[in-house]
């Protein structure tokens, strides 16, 4: 009887290398998700990012593209939730729920760009500096070291004050200055990686830098890199929240920040108007938490040795 390992090497060995190498990844995918799923908290997550990506992308067909529209709003400035607006309106009249949902749109797509790019980032400077070592990596990493110490938050505030005010603005100031740990843990696994025999085995026949980091660094670190991007992402939907809610925003935009600073400027925290504030906040809170569920669960199937909880 011929087993499934039996049918998996006959085709590899009549397979080319393009559709082995395809062959390889579709098996690595299958049993990254076979593990995946036996994390229930990371499933939670999975699931509740799911409905909020799903919400986002449905918004134009749910609540039409003119809910953030000033003029023609359709309730009275701070009702109460009620059968026609569940979760009340703003100080404009506008559906405080249509909001919240368009929101999504601004806050998921900062987070995951700001997390792109400081990832990207902490990457490059990570493999680097462990790769070419000397006076290079230490410049590197002295300014790594400088901005470990300075307050993210402090020099993301600081870039979004002196440029402009738009997306674009936000997403680079959280980017450019959030990328330190990642850059450190990234170069320690280069060091551990470039430790290994077959580094030296592809010196020795000539590898040349591009070739050693790109096909034996970059593959070796990318678990990293992956479980940290989605640990990353909700630290930077929170420093787009908090951006927004110092008024550092994009104004022309509406976001889970932006909501709680009309909501501040409105006073509905003095006057007692709940659905203004708490919808937001806790849109915020479980879209983090479910990113940094699905972030440990990934940390945890890609490197076992962590023993992060089920």
């Amino acid at each position: 009887m011929t087993t499934e390992t039996g049918k998996d090497d006959a085709g590899a060995r009549t397979a080319g290398p393009r559709a082995l190498a395809r062959q390889r990844r579709r098996q690595s995918v299958v049993r990254f998700w076979k593990q995946y799923r036996t994390h229930r908290a990371g499933l939670v997550g999975l699931i509740a990012l799911a409905l909020f990506a799903l919400l986002a992308l449905t918004a134009p067909l749910t609540f039409g593209s003119d809910v953030a529209g000033v003029t023609g709003a359709p309730g009275q400035p701070m009702e109460s939730p009620s059968a026609e607006f569940p979760l009340g309106t703003d100080r404009f009249g506008r559906d405080l729920l249509g909001l919240l949902v368009w929101g999504s749109r601004v806050s998921l797509l900062v987070g995951l760009l700001a997390a792109a790019l400081s990832v990207a980032i902490g990457t490059l400077v990570g493999i680097t500096a462990g790769h070419f070592k000397g006076a290079y990596a230490t410049v590197l990493m002295r300014i790594t070291d400088w901005f470990l110490v300075m307050p993210t938050l402090v020099l993301a505030i600081a870039l979004a004050t002196v440029m402009s005010r738009s997306l674009g603005t936000v997403v680079l100031a959280i980017g450019v200055t959030s990328w330190p740990t990642t850059a450190r843990l990234v170069r320690a696994q280069t060091l551990a990686v470039e430790s290994r025999p077959y580094i030296e085995r592809a010196k020795a026949l000539g590898g040349g830098h591009w070739h050693i980091m790109s096909r034996h660094v970059l593959p070796n670190v990318m678990p990293l890199v992956l479980a940290q991007t989605t640990l990353m992402i909700s630290s930077s939907i929170l420093a787009e929240a908090t951006l927004a809610f110092l008024g550092l925003g994009d104004p022309t935009v509406v976001s889970w920040g932006g909501l709680l600073q009309d909501a501040r400027e409105a006073g509905a925290v003095s006057s007692g108007n709940w659905w203004y504030l708490v919808p937001p906040g806790i849109a915020i809170a479980v879209v983090a938490l479910a990113f940094t569920l699905c972030g440990r669960a990934v940390e945890s199937v890609l490197n076992p040795r962590l023993g992060v909880g089920r």
